[in-house]
């Protein structure tokens, strides 16, 4: 039996995105429903935030996200560029098999550190 996950959405007690500070240089990103263009400007501003307030390594969890979109990739993709010139990483949390399906046929699995939980992508930070 599978569950269909798409009709999920945020509710305004859980935002799309949330930030959380891991300790001073590692910021970690929780997504939660659909990573997409109506969330993917909210991504952008917080990571944004946390890397202007010092982060230069940053864990996106994707583990509660039901979908994740061009939109989406392009945010990421553009942490990388901000973050590597300072020698930072962006790290993805990525536990479902369709998501992470996503970043393999567009390569972007060659481009971001994929972990199986969040405790693995904070390992060694």
């Amino acid at each position: 039996m599978t569950t269909d996950m798409s009709n999920i959405s945020t509710t305004p007690e859980q935002p799309p995105v949330e930030a959380i500070r891991h300790s001073p240089a590692v910021a970690v990103l929780l997504i939660h429903g659909q990573a997409d263009l109506h969330s993917a400007p909210e991504l952008r501003e917080q990571l944004h935030r946390v890397i202007d307030d010092g982060a230069f390594h940053v864990v996106v969890d994707l583990t509660d996200a039901t979908f994740v979109d061009s939109m989406t990739l392009g945010v990421l993709l553009g942490g990388v560029k901000r973050l590597r010139p300072q020698g930072g990483q962006l790290r993805v949390v990525v536990t479902q098999p369709g998501l992470r399906r996503i970043f393999e046929v567009t390569l972007l699995d060659r481009v971001f550190m994929l972990f199986p939980t969040r405790a693995e992508a904070l390992d060694r930070l």
